[in-house]
């Protein structure tokens, strides 16, 4: 196993009792057509609060606020370009907005707001990356 570590920060985003969830593109090498979280990678010297703003706007076109811890878990992946083994510490945020207009970013397919009970339905039909159920299931 890589001595490798990464830090990622995801935002779970509710409004109008709805949570966001963005579809992975069909294209990519992981987790393709599955539903994830917003977020992603903290780049070096950056404040993981920063990032999850960032990663936000890039991926949804929404300005978030970082309210409060949800959860953390650990992902283990592989990298795409240099392969290596990477063990993924995820930092789950609960975010807020202010308007449900959502721009994806071409990393995504799609996007729906979805109630807590349709994301239990959609974890119980495994239409969610692993990351996202386990950031789900305290």
């Amino acid at each position: 196993m890589s001595n490798m570590w990464g830090l990622a920060a995801k935002g779970i985003c509710e409004h109008n009792g709805k949570i966001l969830l963005l579809k992975i593109r069909s294209k990519s090498s992981h987790d393709a057509g599955l539903w994830e979280i917003p977020g992603g990678k903290v780049k070096k010297g950056e404040f993981f609060d920063a990032a999850l703003k960032r990663e936000y706007k890039e991926e949804t076109g929404l300005d978030v606020e970082v309210e409060s811890l949800y959860n953390v878990i650990q992902r283990n992946y592989t990298a795409c370009k240099t392969n290596e083994e990477i063990r993924s510490i995820q930092l789950i945020m609960k975010v807020s907005c202010s308007t449900d207009e959502v721009t994806i970013s071409e990393e995504h397919d799609d996007y729906g707001w979805f109630t807590k009970k349709e994301v239990c339905e959609m974890i119980d039909n495994n239409q969610l990356a692993i990351a996202a159920v386990r950031a789900f299931k305290k």
